[in-house]
Order: structure tokens, then sequence, then C-alpha cells
């Protein structure tokens, strides 16, 4: 089983991720597409909707416009300026004139009355309305405000006795030649008379909500009567009334389920609405999306083929090379055969053929190098000196001097004793200030007594400085660097060593007074801490120059890391080394 498992590994991941960013595509691609498909149809769909409110509001106008101009006509009519002077008509007149209004030139006329100012009601012949009836249906009230205007108004039919609302036009008729009291034309119009406005119901989407209504509110004209249109007539309703002005009064309007737009006639106060559910906004967009889907699982479908193709193609080397690495048990050095897939597998083959005969090369060099190493062990126990019999030989060769009165010689084994006994400190690095500074106090004294009068040294730190704790033979290869390259035959130099405390730091500097560093080599030395500590030893021409100085820098770097600077200064007057690193009390 564990075979199987690793022979097809690759190819089931590959295609697992193949299926999972292919599905990813997908869901990205039908989102994407769908939403700008559903902006576009939304686009559509507002200002398609929002052109038919605009050309219906047009045609209201013009129906307005028609009434105005039909009711002017009337006023203007020999009869009708007759029946409102003071000499009476006769019944000939008048019979004349109730006709003259059923051929006015308006459609959809269902009822007219007029009355003089003489309380005569002039109507259709099957008619038997009276002024007293006229009155008591309360008409005149509509046209209250209005002098020579024309007024629509929606309302129930208590004049001719239908009790049904309707749509009438009103006018108050004056005399045009003296002053008189005016009359009244009362217009009833036919529910054809709207809906030659709005149109037929076939244009318009199933579930959009066309509505008519009058200035207070009311619904004169209603289409698309739905459950899901009839759901939002409040809404409508509320927003129309909000609504201030005259012609689109809403335009393009995006509300929680659908979009509104609303026309409102300036003259009759009337408005034209259209409500678009969603639902009509978005129709269409099932049928798209499941051809991008249908699209994308063929798409998904000779994509995996061709994976499980390809991936069987490729998994076949590497299964090859798992094989053989997973047989190595470090014995078996045999190569494996060479790849020909012209790919990087033929490439991982061959140094796979290389790395199994460096390893054989390696495997017989460290046996060797093992014998080697054995036997220099043994020699190195059989020849190790006990440090104690060096100290112990130093103080006979000083009790000698001594003996002897050798005062100059028991200054220096003395001194010698001490630099080696605090340079193998028990095979400690980290020692403290005060033994660092005794050591190179040693190997200073050393150096005055080969170099009598050479030079002067001064040391500067406080007690509390010198319990810190650094690393050791810090301080003496940059003082022998100073005597070896610094001082000539010359006398009197001084070399000052300050070692003080700046926060978290402690602060090493090494002044001596002699010849000054050179220009390159400062440069050299301060540029060391950006290199490799590998490459530092080849900053300088010869091993010898610098070594000190890289020895005591390789040290540092390897303990403090990145918390190390290291720099030198150089003055007319002399050099100066300044070390700062991390305090460790």
């Amino acid at each position: 089983m564990k075979k199987q498992k690793t022979r097809s590994g690759i190819q089931r991941k590959y295609i697992k991720y193949t299926v999972a960013l292919l599905l990813l595509a997908l869901l990205l691609s039908c989102g994407g597409v769908s939403w700008v498909v559903q902006k576009n149809q939304e686009t559509v769909m507002m200002d398609t909707y929002n052109t038919m409110c605009e050309n219906l509001g047009a045609s209201l106008d013009l129906l307005y416009e028609k009434t105005d101009e039909v009711t002017a006509d009337c006023i203007t009519y020999d009869s009708v300026q007759k029946s409102l002077r003071s000499s009476a008509m006769s019944g000939t007149q008048r019979s004349a004139l109730s006709k003259y209004f059923a051929y006015i030139n308006l459609d959809d006329v269902a009822e007219y009355c007029y009355v003089d100012n003489k309380k005569n009601v002039y109507t259709k012949s099957y008619s038997k309305l009276t002024f007293h009836a006229f009155r008591e249906s309360g008409m005149e009230q509509f046209l209250k405000g209005s002098y020579a205007t024309t007024k629509w108004f929606w309302t129930e039919d208590t004049l001719f006795g239908t009790g049904q609302e309707a749509l009438f036009v009103g006018r108050y008729v004056h005399n045009m030649d003296y002053v008189h009291e005016p009359g009244m034309l009362f217009l009833k119009m036919d529910p054809a008379f709207l809906q030659e406005i709005a149109g037929s119901e076939k244009n318009l989407d199933p579930g959009v909500l066309m509505q008519i209504t009058d200035a207070d509110g009311a619904v004169c004209f209603q289409s698309g009567t739905k459950t899901e249109s009839k759901n939002t007539l409040s809404y409508v309703q509320e927003r129309i009334s909000a609504a201030k002005g005259t012609g689109m009064i809403i335009s393009r309007e995006k509300t929680g389920n659908g979009m509104l737009c609303a026309y409102r006639q300036k003259d009759s106060g009337m408005t034209i609405s259209i409500f678009v559910p969603d639902f009509v906004l978005y129709a269409g967009m099932g049928k798209i999306l499941t051809v991008l889907v249908m699209i994308f699982l063929l798409v998904m479908l000779f994509a995996v083929i061709l994976s499980v193709y390809f991936s069987k193609r490729l998994s076949l080397p590497i299964q090859k090379i798992s094989k053989k690495m997973a047989g190595f048990h470090g014995n078996d050095y045999t190569r494996m055969e060479e790849l020909h897939t012209r790919t990087e597998l033929d490439q991982i083959g061959h140094s796979y053929n290389e790395m199994l005969g460096n390893i054989e090369q390696l495997v017989t060099e460290v046996k060797s190098q093992e014998k080697e190493l054995r036997t220099v062990e043994v020699n190195m126990l059989l020849n190790q000196m006990n440090p104690h019999f060096l100290y112990n030989t130093l103080d006979t060769i000083y009790m000698l001097a001594r003996i002897n009165k050798e005062e100059t010689t028991m200054r220096m084994i003395q001194a010698l004793s001490k630099y080696l006994r605090l340079s193998l400190s028990k095979g400690e690095e980290i020692v403290t200030v005060a033994d660092e500074l005794e050591n190179v106090k040693s190997y200073m004294e050393i150096q005055q007594i080969r170099n009598a009068d050479l030079f002067r040294y001064e040391i500067h730190c406080d007690e509390e400085t010198q319990q810190e704790r650094m690393l050791k033979l810090i301080l003496q290869p940059l003082v022998e660097n100073a005597i070896k390259y610094g001082f000539d035959s010359q006398e009197h130099y001084r070399i000052e060593i300050t070692i003080r405390r700046e926060k978290e730091e402690l602060v090493l500097s090494v002044y001596n007074s002699g010849t000054p560093i050179t220009p390159d080599a400062c440069e050299k030395i301060n540029g060391l801490m950006q290199l490799p500590i590998a490459d530092m030893k080849n900053s300088f021409q010869s091993r010898k120059n610098g070594y000190g100085i890289v020895n005591v820098l390789t040290r540092l770097r390897l303990t403090y890391e990145d918390q190390l600077s290291f720099y030198v200064i150089s003055k007319e007057d002399g050099t100066t080394f300044v070390i700062r690193i991390p305090r460790q009390v």
C-alpha cells in the first residue's frame, strides 16, 4: 500500500490542485460575468422604462392640451355665448345646444353636463338631470379657485348617478362680451380615455406596475395587478406623495426590491408611475448563468482529462527517481539509468548519479581521515603538557633570578607568568574587564622591559566598570599592533586604554600616539564589518598584515553578532581603535 501511495501521490495532488483552481476560476468568472451582465441588464431595463414613463408623461401633456382646446372651443361657440346672455333661449335653441356637446372634437366622452347662468341644464337627450340634482352632486366645488382653466379631477360619479369613480374634465364658461355669472361645463370621461394614455398591458412585462394617480394620490388607472405588484402599492403612493415638482419627479430610483420612475403633469396634477420589480429587471440571468456553468463544466472536464494524461507522463520519471532514492541504504552506490524526458527531471537524475559518486568518494575520505584523527589524538595524549609544570618551571627560574639579584629578569618572569595565567583563564572565553586589563598590563610591562623608554601607558576605567564581563584577549592584539607598526626607534610614545559604560553598551578604545594608520588601511579595516566573516582574511595582501585585527574582529563577531560596532579613527596625532559591545554584568 505504501508503494502505491508513493507512486500516485504527485499525480493525485496535481489533479486535486488543478480541479480546485478550475473551481475557483469558475466561481470567480461566474460571479464577475453575472455581475457585469446584471448591471448592464439593469441599466438597459431602467433606461427603457424611464423613457417609457417620459413618453407617457408627454402623452398626458398632449391629452390635457387637447381637453383644454376642446373646452375653449365650447366656450367660443355662439349658442354657448347666447346661453349666458340675459335673454332666454327658445326650446329649440336649448335642444340644439344639448346636441352640440355630443359632437365635440374629443374622444371617449361618456357623459356631459353644461349648466348656464340661468340654471338651465344641458345633457344628453335621455338624461333627466335637473339643476337641483346638479347642486346636490357637489361638482361645483371642484372648480373653485379656477377662473378659466381646465380642471381634471377624479371623484365618485354623483352627477349622473352611477356611483362609480371616474375622471371628470370641468371648466367655467364666461361670456366674452358682457359680465355675467359664468356657466359650468363638465365632461365625464370613459375609462378608455386613460387606457389610451397608458397603452395596452401587453407592452409591459408581467409583474410591472403602472399607475395613473390624481393630485390627491387616488389611483385612476392601474395595470399589472399581480400579487407582487400589489405589495408595493403603499410604497409607490407614499413615494409619489413625498416627491415635489412637475415633470420627471422620480427617475431611475432603485429601491430594495425594484426600480421606480414617475412623471407629474404640471396643469392637472395627474401622475404616471412605473414600478419595475427586481425579477423583471434581472429576467434572463438564470439562463445566462446556466450557459456559463455548462461551458465551465465542459472546460473542467477537458482540463481534468489533460491533467491526468500529462501528470501521468511527468510522474513516471519522478516515481523512478523516488524508488531509486528510497532503495538507497548507504551501501549500494549503483547509478540509476539516465532519464530522457527533455525536462528538468533529466538534470535531477544526472545530479543524483553525481551525488552518489560524491557520497562514495566522501565516505572513503572520511574513513581515511578517521584513521588519521585517531593517530593524531594518540600522539596528542602522549605529548600533552600539563600547564602546572610550566608555572612551576617559571617559579623555579624566578627564584634563581632572585637569588642572583637579577631584578629585570625577575620582573619579566613575573609579568610573563601572570600573562600566561590570565590568557588561559581556566578555558573560559568571557572574563571580567579587570582580568582583561590585568592581562594587557602584563603584556605592556614585558614590552617595556624589552624596549626601555619606548612608550608609557595609561589605563582609564572605574571600579564599577571593571566588574563588567567581556570577551578575553581583545585589547592585547590591538596594543601589539600599535607597538609593532606604529612605533619606530624614537622614544616616549603613549598608549592610552579607556573603558567606559554608555547606557547598555561597553565602549573600549585603544589610542596610540605613533605613526597614524594610512587612509587605505583605515578604509579596509572599517569595511571589514560589511564583509562575511570567511572573507575578512582576504582583505589584506599579506596574511601577516592585519592578522591580529582580523582575528580579534572574527572572535567579536562570532560572540556578539549584530550587536557589535568596530571601527578605527586615524588623525595626525595618532590612531584610535573603538569597540562597542553589549554589557554583560
